[in-house]
């Protein structure tokens, strides 16, 4: 339905994005993540035909964004991080003002704005001048301006920037009904929204794709390749706690330190050097070692799991372009 081929867009030197390509199938809500100054929006932009990429293309349900743009905007409803808004006018008014720019009859844009008003919780605010209204709010007007004339593909550029923590949950509930029926492109920055909502999540940094896959996927794949630090606490001496630690694993960085509020208690974090990540057999292992050595444990568990830490890793700077995909289909 919405397709991105080697997209490349240059500022004169800069390389913003590098060679990007995916692919959102039809009903899909796919979430296009990455840290800030990744690219994201300049892709979002290439991607509705607002901005030309300096190689590659985009095209909508076979439709060009540039060359056929008319046709391709016809099925698009674009909500960009910079919400534009004419602050002047009540919502009411803005929303039938969108109506008259898609050619939508009288009557389809009365019957239309009363359905998007009440998904988006703006019932109570229609006459409402929109200068006067929260951030919020206004993300929310931005939201319904987007849906005004049911699009099949939506794209949300930082969706619930500005909204309370009500108010994201709401959004979050909008966008997950709306699956099925549109084909969603959701970019953020906060990877607990995205992988709460998406069916299919891309990791961008340094404008080139570094990760793809389903939130199950990457969830396995970190699990896997992170090397995970077990955090320990365990009643006895530094250095008694430290050489039991690493006789376990030898190229292992162990960090001891006392407890902050009872210095006998020892604070032990054990990361492998290389390899795999830490698995149960080494945190059981350390448990009946510190048992066989008389030592009392009362916490031990694994850090840094998930896609958090997943997410943090490859987006590292310090990784450079080499560990970047070569942007191949998501």
């Amino acid at each position: 339905m919405l397709t991105a081929h080697s997209l490349t867009k240059r500022y004169g030197p800069t390389l913003a994005v590098d060679r990007l390509s995916l692919e959102v199938e039809r009903g899909q809500i796919m979430g296009f993540l990455g840290p800030n100054g990744a690219g994201k929006s300049t892709t979002m932009r290439m991607l509705v035909g607002s901005l030309p990429p300096t190689a590659g293309r985009a095209t909508l349900d076979g439709h060009d964004v540039l060359t056929d743009a008319v046709a391709a905007r016809r099925k698009l409803g674009y909500l960009p991080e910079n919400n534009p808004l004419y602050p002047e006018m009540r919502v009411d008014e803005f929303l039938h003002f969108c109506g008259r720019l898609h050619r939508m009859p009288r009557k389809l844009r009365a019957a239309r704005l009363g359905v998007v008003t009440e998904r988006c919780g703006l019932s109570a605010l229609r006459q409402r001048t929109i200068g006067r209204l929260s951030k919020g709010n206004r993300q929310r007007v931005g939201l319904a301006a987007a849906l005004l004339h049911a699009p099949p593909v939506l794209v949300l550029d930082e969706p619930t920037a500005g909204l309370d923590p009500h108010q994201i949950a709401a959004v979050r509930a909008l966008i997950r009904e709306l699956s099925g029926d549109h084909t969603v492109l959701l970019s953020s920055h906060i990877l607990p929204e995205v992988e709460r909502v998406s069916d299919r999540i891309v990791i961008i940094a340094r404008g080139r794709q570094v990760a793809a896959g389903t939130p199950d996927e990457l969830r396995r794949e970190s699990q896997e390749t992170d090397r995970a630090t077990v955090y320990a606490e365990v009643q006895g001496t530094t250095q008694r706690v430290r050489t039991i630690a690493e006789s376990l694993h030898a190229e292992a960085a162990a960090t001891v330190e006392p407890h902050a509020t009872d210095p006998h208690w020892q604070r032990l974090w054990l990361r492998p050097a290389a390899g795999p990540g830490v698995r149960m057999d080494l945190r059981v292992s350390l448990a009946r070692a510190f048992a066989d050595a008389d030592l009392t444990v009362r916490e031990l568990r694994r850090e840094n799991v998930g896609l958090e830490a997943f997410f943090t890793r490859v987006t590292d700077p310090s990784r450079g372009d080499h560990a970047a995909s070569d942007g191949a289909a998501a």
